[in-house]
């Protein structure tokens, strides 16, 4: 066995022998430290609202919960309705709304129900306001009567574009939901009688074609989509992991002990997220996935080490031991780095992805304990035999070394090229776009993305919300407020992406109209105050319960609610919309009325920015702790330093691909740097241990050096890149938009990390040392230029 020369090995070696020799109370006491842990899953529960990717500190999610306390919640179910022919007003399809409209009432948790039968339609009769519903009765009416309502839906501001399309042919019911957030099934019940209901219309009406969007669809869907990931990801998981174990390892009883150890890992990360109360979203609900990808690492360089040493002669127990010696220092190191880049995903400012840190990071600690302690045990118990080598050059072990040798003996050549790649590719960067369409952030396969596509097709699906200051209680009324309000309306709807307007000036000037004797020309705002509080005053004692003003107008009537939905719009286009709303207001209206719009689509569409902004300070602290750690690990100032490069390199050269193939990213962006980076380092730490081992305990020079790390580590970062790419790209299967992308981005920096560390990495250890080696006398070789001979 191998000189042992330093404490580490010493305690490596002591821990696998004690391992070995209690081999079965460590068995034991695994199980039961695992079952103990398990205890914990079945206090984990999906979140179900979309809030929940949002600190308690961010500034547009305390603006919209303040709204909503002044106003209502904007929880709601938008059911769209399509009738076969095309025309809402038959009496067939009224008569289904009608339906629908009362059964929404029923529905859990709804506070409101909106749709164009029970629309208050107001009108004159003398010197009487009569307030009614738009459709009473609808299999009764008269196609005359049919006429008559369809011409008042469409030229009503509140209800085109809104609740009915211009040409009459799709319309929409609008159930508003207050949850009382004391469980989290009460989505899941609401969205379960909503469902129930379409089932139940559409097959009592069958030329009608139901779709279901809206908040509350959306909130289930982060539900729905995390479970069906778990039990999609997780198998396929494990059959990749288990097809690529079989292959790399040539054992089934080391695949059966790797298997054992990746599902002990994920218990553990599981079951401690349940003891620590973290909610589950589709963002941690990868957790699982991460940890059974990352987990299988340290077991395989063990393993594979095993193997060899078994192929060099030694007995398996000895094997096992000089194993678990030679990277044990690895192992932990690595280890140690990719629990630093995951939680520092808790600095992120959307908690999901600090929850996904925290669970990710608890498992690959359980999967380090597990690699030093479980691993060595039972391996030690199962039979394992290792393959005689192949002859010189025909095994994988002399084509590493052969490329070792093209490295080191081409290595300016290698560093240029591989410099200049990396530098084309980081300099598309500045060219990715932030887009972070919520509503899209499902799959198309799934019902409810297609159903939010039918109802942005229709009617926009992105609200932006503004509550616009009057001045001081009772202020709503002042025909200058109105007149300014109605303007600012009146602007909105000429913007692009604008599909509707719902302003309180709507009702005003039909009010106005109808109190004289419902004159055309007096479709205007009131021009006395007194007048108009009146007007608002017999509107509101007129409105049925569940469909007053309270949702439009705060308490005091001091400030209004105007909502301005926009249509498939880019993140962009809504922060320009923000932009130029917030400066006509400043332009033309008085300071009073100066305000600043809210909603999830505010919120969603800084969230890229907000999260990649405190991800960099987050991203530095990680760069500074793992370069500190490598520094510390190797002993060498200058190689921990070095190993920046080839560490940060994949991380800026997959955006620059993703630029270039892709050119939009969401805020799982702010992610992907901290995940990946401390990923990446693990082939940079394996590589150079093992470099600076052959160097220290050898003597070897820089290429032999090189050779020894390609020769005993090269086909291990190989397989174990291989398994992280699969892992990641199984990830990319994810129905949830923000893993989709996280998995691809780390899948290709993880590819990248590989190519770097070897071409760009050994390339760069050549030329330094020629820089500092010493320059020899005339006629002699350099230590550097010897012949590149196998290290044994």
């Amino acid at each position: 066995m191998g000189a042992i020369r330093n404490r580490t090995d010493m305690f490596a070696t002591a821990l696998a022998e004690a391992m070995i020799r209690w081999r079965w109370i460590v068995i034991l006491a695994t199980i039961l430290a695992t079952v103990g842990f398990a205890m914990g899953m079945p206090r984990l529960a999906f979140d179900t609202n979309y809030r929940a990717f949002f600190s308690d500190e961010n500034p547009e999610l305390a603006a919209f919960e303040n709204f909503q306390a002044t106003y209502t919640k904007n929880d709601n179910f938008l059911i769209v309705v399509r009738p076969a022919d095309g025309n809402v007003f038959s009496q067939t399809t009224l008569a289904a709304v009608e339906e629908i409209t009362e059964a929404g009432w029923q529905v859990p948790y709804a506070i409101r129900v909106d749709s164009i039968t029970n629309f208050q339609h107001t009108w004159a009769d003398g010197d009487n306001l009569i307030v009614e519903d738009l459709v009473r009765d609808a299999h009764t009416l008269s196609d005359t009567e049919l006429s008559e309502r369809s011409a008042v839906a469409l030229n009503e501001p509140l209800l085109r574009n809104q609740l009915i399309t211009e040409d009459a042919s799709v319309t929409a019911i609008n159930i508003v939901l207050q949850y009382p957030e004391e469980s989290a099934m009460e989505v899941p019940e609401a969205v379960a009688v909503v469902r129930a209901l379409r089932d139940r219309i559409e097959a009592d009406y069958p030329d009608i074609d139901i779709a279901l969007s809206g908040v509350s669809m959306m909130n289930n869907a982060f539900m729905e989509s995390g479970m069906g990931d778990m039990a999609k990801l997780i198998p396929l998981m494990y059959l990749v992991l288990l097809a690529i174990m079989m292959v790399a390892i040539r054992s089934v009883s080391g695949t059966i002990a790797t298997l054992f150890l990746i599902l002990f890992s994920s218990i553990v990360s599981m079951g401690s997220a349940g003891f620590l109360a973290i909610g589950l979203t589709p963002v941690s609900a990868s957790a699982p996935t991460i940890v059974l990808t990352l987990a299988i690492a340290d077991s395989i360089h063990i393993l594979m080490s095993m193997r060899q040493r078994m192929r060099d002669g030694l007995p398996r127990r000895d094997a096992i031991v000089d194993a678990v010696r030679i990277n044990f220092l690895a192992v932990t190191i690595t280890s140690l780095t990719t629990i630093i880049g995951f939680m520092a995903l808790n600095l992120s400012d959307a908690p999901p992805f600090g929850h996904l840190g925290t669970m990710t990071a608890i498992g690959i600690a359980a999967a380090w304990l597990l690699s030093i302690t479980f691993l060595p045990a039972i391996v030690s118990v199962l039979p394992m035999k290792a393959a005689p080598r192949k002859p010189d050059g025909k095994d994988a072990t002399a084509r590493m070394g052969q490329l070792a040798g093209f490295v080191t003996r081409h290595s300016r050549g290698v560093l240029i090229a591989s410099a200049a790649a990396s530098a084309a590719l980081i300099a598309l960067i500045p060219t990715i776009e932030f887009n972070d369409q919520w509503v899209n952030y499902f799959s198309p396969s799934l019902e409810v993305r297609q159903d939010n596509d039918t109802a942005l097709e229709y009617f926009g699906l992105y609200p932006i919300e503004f509550s616009v200051p009057a001045d001081g209680a009772g202020g709503v009324s002042d025909p200058v407020y109105l007149e300014r309000l109605d303007a600012f309306a009146s602007w909105a709807r000429q913007q692009d992406g604008v599909t509707h307007v719902y302003s309180i000036t709507d009702i005003m000037r039909r009010l106005n109209r109808n109190m004289h004797e419902d004159d055309p020309a007096y479709f205007r705002i009131p021009e006395d105050r007194s007048l108009a509080a009146q007007y608002l005053l017999l509107y509101e004692l007129s409105l049925p319960y569940g469909l007053d003003l309270n949702d439009r107008i705060n308490i005091d009537k001091s400030a209004t609610r105007m909502t301005v939905t926009l249509d498939n719009v880019t993140t962009q286009e809504t922060k320009d919309f923000l932009d130029a709303a917030e400066a006509w207001l400043a332009e033309n209206t008085p300071d009073y009325m100066h305000t600043s719009a809210t909603g999830a689509q505010v919120m969603f569409a800084y969230v890229a920015e907000r999260n990649v902004n405190s991800m960099i300070s987050g991203n530095i602290i990680a760069i500074l702790a793992i370069g500190l750690v490598m520094v510390m690990a190797l002993r060498s100032f200058r190689l921990g330093l070095l190993s920046l490069i080839p560490n940060t390199l994949p991380i800026l050269t997959t955006f620059g691909t993703w630029a270039l193939l892709v050119g939009t990213v969401g805020f799982s962006v702010a992610a992907v740097g901290a995940v990946s980076l401390g990923i990446v380092v693990d082939d940079t730490v394996h590589f150079l241990t093992k470099y600076r081992r052959a160097r220290m305990e050898r003597g070897a020079s820089t290429a032999e050096a090189i050779r020894y790390a390609f020769e005993t580590v090269g086909m291990a970062v190989v397989i174990n890149t291989i398994i992280l790419a699969a892992g990641f790209a199984v990830l990319a299967m994810s129905t949830f938009k923000l893993n989709a992308d996280m998995g691809l981005l780390t899948a290709l920096a993880i590819v990248f990390a590989l190519v770097l560390d070897f071409l760009l990495l050994p390339a760069l250890l050549v030329e330094l040392s020629k820089l500092t080696a010493p320059k020899p006398q005339s006629g002699e070789k350099s230590n550097e230029d010897r012949d590149y001979q196998p290290v044994a």
